[in-house]
């Protein structure tokens, strides 16, 4: 089975969503299941995983809803409020669904030192008891912390998302890769090669672009623990579904294709 383990839904709201800036208007309306049911069709893809894009309990709903009603929808990553006295009852509250598998906070909005929180360790290790997945969505000046994150927590399995968003255009960086190598030595993180087209430079790139990154996290995470994802709708800012998958499966080789596009998310999300 083929699964996008990352992709959104969303109604667009122009409060909600501001972070949709007047760049970024090619993505200022609504995407739901019909219009990426037929991309993944024609990508012979046979499921996706939903992911938050709004820190609401709301939009939880929203999606599971969505997954209810479609079964290509194999899984929803959700936000729960990580800080809250109830989290455990919220947690609870999901996990009824079956089709709820973890949840996300947009860390990469957040300041430096947000993860080494005690509150937010807190949040993770009431989430551990829950067995339900984290994603997490990180800019690279951020990767430290996620490496203690995951050494403080060895049994709670988590996912680096959008490979923690370097700037592809500017070449590798030898920091981010350095810690990049440090962090996928914990055997409880898995790396999501998603989320590349849109870190480039006025959204212009080459499939070249990405080699020597996809090189990087191949050989640090080995193709065990690796999934794609296509960050659709938000990838149409830079490329098209079609151009995304291409990336990925042009990449490796025939066999490791059926890891990376469907076997690991299905494994990790327990799909």
């Amino acid at each position: 089975m083929y699964i996008d383990s990352h992709q959104h839904f969303w109604n667009y709201d122009p409060k909600r969503d501001a972070w949709i800036t007047d760049q970024m208007s090619a993505i200022r309306r609504d995407f739901g299941p019909r219009d990426l049911e037929g991309l993944l069709q024609k990508n012979k893809i046979d499921g996706c995983v939903a992911v938050q894009s709004d820190q609401s309990e709301d939009e939880t709903r929203f999606l599971l809803s969505l997954a209810d009603q479609h079964d290509f929808i194999k899984g929803v990553v959700g936000w729960v409020d990580l800080f809250a006295d109830n989290l455990g009852e919220r947690l609870s509250h999901f996990s009824s669904f079956d089709k709820f598998k973890g949840i996300r906070h947009i860390v990469q909005d957040e300041p430096l030192g947000f993860m080494d929180t005690p509150e937010f360790q807190n949040g993770i290790r009431v989430l551990g008891g829950f067995d339900k997945t984290y994603d997490i969505l990180i800019k690279p000046p951020q990767l430290m912390e996620a490496i203690t994150l995951v050494n403080t927590f060895p049994n709670q399995k988590f996912v680096l998302d959008h490979i923690a968003k370097p700037r592809i255009s500017k070449g590798l960086d030898s920091k981010w890769a350095s810690e990049i190598k440090e962090l996928a030595q914990h055997p409880n993180l898995y790396c999501k090669v998603s989320g590349m087209v849109t870190e480039t430079d006025e959204f212009k790139w080459t499939k070249g672009d990405f080699t020597e990154f996809l090189q990087l996290i191949t050989d640090a995470f080995g193709t065990d623990r690796i999934m794609f994802g296509s960050d659709w709708p938000v990838c149409l800012l830079a490329a098209s579904y079609n151009e995304v998958h291409s990336i990925i499966t042009d990449f490796y080789s025939a066999s490791e294709v059926d890891k990376v596009m469907g076997e690991n998310a299905v494994r990790f999300y327990n799909l």
